[in-house]
């Protein structure tokens, strides 16, 4: 590993030539395309070769305790309470965190170390595309480093995680609380998704909490319930203030939230000690890059022209709510895995000819200058209907409230967009509703004839204008006879008015 580190040192100062061993140097000719991308290809495979060098010894080590213990694939390590202890002992010589060890304690690392295996595992594979980045963003907020635990315990490294109480993101924001700290979100883009922006915005926050209360149990408390919380549990304890003697006191959620952070702060440090590791992950945060859009452009046409996969770059790029990426200013950058870097920089004209042809130029939409509504789901109410009642459709609440299923239950809070005011609906309406809302529902054939006209069930690969030239009409007509339809995210099954 050393002789690489050195030869790709002194290759990145210009003082070996590309060929280890030649006898002369290969000429720097930059108008020989073929020699500077040989020259990329030896500096890029340089570094991957670094980076995976440094990850394989972190996994070695893993490996060596591992086979140390003389463990078998199915074993489950139980220790004694004073070897938990005295590990988190060391742990607190290197923190300003009190790692307490108490029966409360020792009951959460009992049961992670026993039945939460697994997800220590898939976390400890996530935690290779974020604890690299949130060390780098607590470091800068001159922050405990330990606080990239928190992240594991809100949502498990999962940046499109939304809880029940509405809470969304890597560190689970409300809407109000991401706004505070500048997450916006519009139809298009939810920071509180984005990974960079939504660490920056927690470590304001805790720094802030930190501030008030001058200890990080107390700090990580009041990020669970809020500061109120907190004071109540402040003034109903008598004036204590640290997180164990005004415990009993918080929010029941809370009471475990602390314990949770210690014992996960424990796994992430001695899963090896437990058997447990890392589960594979397809990308690491070294196999990623990023690039600057010059307009708005759609996934779809990405993946027709270098063969990213949709899924893959929604995965990378969590912030965007639908499958377009739209035209801001500064423009979007996104991630994108470095082995389709070349391919892009090849491709980068091809694609946005592309996506000005296939698809209408889309008007951006800012939410500051619609109107928001918040609907609670009542009882016999549908997506269906609720499009209905605001004048919108099933796609955009769907979009919205980043929904995966048309399932909704009752009480529910939904945030709906529009300019109109809702419509005024009978009360007996609501009983006209209760089936489950259908508008993606496909049908056996392709177009089919209704007592309106004749309708089109939406295909892989299908958009406005390959439908209307396949139909003998115009996307201006479409678009005037399906005025409900999102035309920038048609999906498979969806029924088209085309006659």
């Amino acid at each position: 590993m050393m002789n690489r580190i050195v030869v790709l040192g002194l290759l990145l100062l210009g003082f070996v030539p590309l060929y280890w061993g030649q006898d002369e140097p290969v000429v720097d000719d930059s108008s020989n395309p073929a020699e500077y991308e040989r020259f990329i290809k030896v500096v890029e495979q340089s570094l991957q070769a670094y980076y995976e060098d440094f990850e394989e010894e972190n996994q070695s080590k893993a490996d060596s305790i591992i086979q140390a213990m003389g463990y078998d694939e199915g074993d489950v390590p139980k220790f004694s309470d004073s070897v938990y202890c005295a590990r988190l002992d060391e742990l607190n010589e290197m923190s300003p965190f009190h790692l307490d060890c108490n029966e409360d304690v020792l009951r959460v690392i009992d049961y992670f170390t026993r039945k939460r295996r697994r997800f220590t595992g898939v976390t400890l594979g996530r935690s290779q595309l974020y604890f690299n980045m949130f060390e780098e963003k607590l470091a800068a907020h001159d922050m405990p480093i330990e606080l990239k635990y928190l992240s594991v315990i809100e949502s498990g490294l999962r940046p499109q995680i939304r809880s029940r109480a509405g809470a969304l993101g890597l560190w689970q924001f409300m809407y109000r609380t991401g706004k505070m700290y500048g997450l916006n979100q519009n139809s298009y883009i939810d920071e509180r998704m984005d990974p960079e922006k939504a660490t920056d915005a927690a470590c304001k926050y805790l720094k802030q909490l930190y501030n008030m209360y001058d200890d990080w149990n107390m700090a990580l408390a009041a990020y669970n319930a809020g500061p109120g919380n907190v004071n109540k549990a402040i003034r109903r304890s008598g004036g204590k203030m640290t997180y164990w003697e005004i415990r009993p006191f918080l929010p029941r959620e809370t009471r475990g939230y602390v314990p949770n952070f210690i014992a996960m702060s424990y796994m992430m440090n001695y899963y090896a000690e437990h058997n447990v590791r890392p589960a594979p992950q397809k990308f690491r945060d070294f196999d990623i890059d990023t690039i600057c859009l010059k307009d708005g452009l759609h996934m779809q046409v990405i993946d027709s022209l270098i063969g990213w996969k949709k899924e893959e770059v929604m995965a990378l790029n969590p912030i965007y709510k639908t499958s377009y990426i739209p035209r801001t200013d500064p423009p979007q950058c996104i991630k994108i895995p470095k082995s389709y870097v070349s391919d892009w920089i090849e491709m980068e004209d091809s694609i946005y000819v592309l996506d000005s042809t296939i698809y209408e130029a889309i008007v951006e939409e800012d939410e500051e200058e619609r109107s928001t509504i918040v609907h609670y789901v009542r009882r016999g109410q549908n997506l269906g209907y609720i499009a209905m009642k605001y004048g919108t459709t099933v796609r955009n609440i769907m979009n919205w409230n980043n929904l995966r299923s048309t399932r909704l239950s009752i009480g529910q809070r939904l945030t709906i967009y529009t300019q109109a005011p809702p419509k005024k609906q009978k009360k007996e309406e609501a009983s006209d509703h209760s089936t489950d809302d259908n508008e993606n529902s496909a049908n056996s054939n392709d177009v089919t004839t209704s007592g309106v006209g004749k309708n089109y069930t939406i295909k892989n690969g299908d958009s406005l204008w390959t439908i209307a030239r396949a139909h003998d009409t115009t996307v201006d007509q479409l678009r005037k006879l399906n005025p409900k339809v999102d035309h920038s995210d048609l999906k498979v099954g969806q029924q088209l008015r085309i006659k």
